[in-house]
């Protein structure tokens, strides 16, 4: 279920958050400049979301062992939007919008 999901993601993701994290914090560092510098609105929250996403899912189709590594949909889910609540909160210094980014992960996941 999603409780031990949410426990074990840390342990079992092999590298793949941390890969995604990165992708999205040298976008976020290429479009915004420094660390905490990006607009703390719903619009950064997205463009951060959508991007990461988007890269996130590229990388589960071109390369399907890391589908198998990760055994369920909940936790890639997880991965994804940790990776984008990650970079937006670096992004733009605010937990909130950082939230927002998450959230806007799980409806990206879900709608397609």
């Amino acid at each position: 279920g999603v409780g031990f999901t949410q426990y074990a993601t840390a342990a079992y993701t092999n590298d793949v958050l941390d890969d995604f994290t990165y992708y999205g914090y040298e976008y976020a560092l290429n479009k915004f400049g420094e660390d905490g510098s990006a607009t703390k609105d719903l619009a950064t929250a997205t463009d951060l979301a959508t991007e990461v996403t988007l890269n996130a899912k590229e990388c589960y189709e071109e390369y399907p062992t890391v589908l198998e590594d990760q055994f369920g949909g909940s936790q890639r889910a997880g991965v994804m939007a940790a990776a984008r609540a990650s970079t937006t909160g670096i992004a733009t210094g605010n937990a909130q919008v950082a939230l927002l980014a998450w959230y806007m992960s799980m409806y990206l996941h879900k709608e397609g």
